[in-house]
C-alpha cells in the first residue's frame, strides 16, 4: 500500500508562486512514478506533470510547461510541484498520485494511489 500526503496549497494572488509537496510512504521499493493532477469542480481531472522516482526523469503537460516544474527529493521521499506566474484559472484541487513502475503516463486513470488533495486558489 502507498500513502500520499499533499501540502503547500493556499490562497495567493495572480502572478504569485507556490510550491506543492507530496510525501510518499509505503511499500513502493522506489519503483514508482509520481504525478500531479488537478481538478476543478464539474470538470475532468487534468494531468500536469510526472516524474520517475529512480531516475528523476520529468514530463510536463504542454499547458503548464513554461510555468510549472516537477521535481523530487528521494532522501525525503517527497515530490514537488513548483508553480510560477499563477493565474486565476489555476484555481483547483491539486492531487498527487502514484503508479508502479517508471512510466511517465499523462493519463491520470493509470495512477493507482491518490492523496486527498490540496486546494490552490488564485485571486485576481
Amino acid at each position: 500500500q502507498v500513502q500520499l500526503v499533499e501540502s503547500g496549497g493556499g490562497l495567493v494572488q495572480a502572478g504569485d508562486s507556490l510550491r506543492l509537496s507530496c510525501t510518499v510512504t509505503g511499500r513502493t521499493f522506489g519503483d514508482h512514478t509520481i504525478g500531479w493532477i488537478r481538478q476543478v469542480p464539474g470538470k475532468e481531472r487534468e494531468f500536469l506533470a510526472a516524474i520517475t522516482w529512480i531516475t528523476g526523469a520529468p514530463a510536463h503537460a504542454n499547458s503548464v510547461l513554461d510555468r510549472f516544474t516537477i521535481s523530487r527529493d528521494s532522501a525525503k521521499n517527497t515530490a514537488y510541484l513548483q508553480m510560477n506566474s499563477l493565474e486565476t484559472w489555476d484555481t483547483a484541487m491539486y492531487y498527487c498520485a502514484a503508479r508502479h513502475g517508471q512510466v511517465l503516463s499523462s493519463d491520470y486513470r493509470q495512477y493507482e494511489y491518490w492523496g486527498h488533495g490540496t486546494q490552490v486558489t488564485v485571486s485576481s
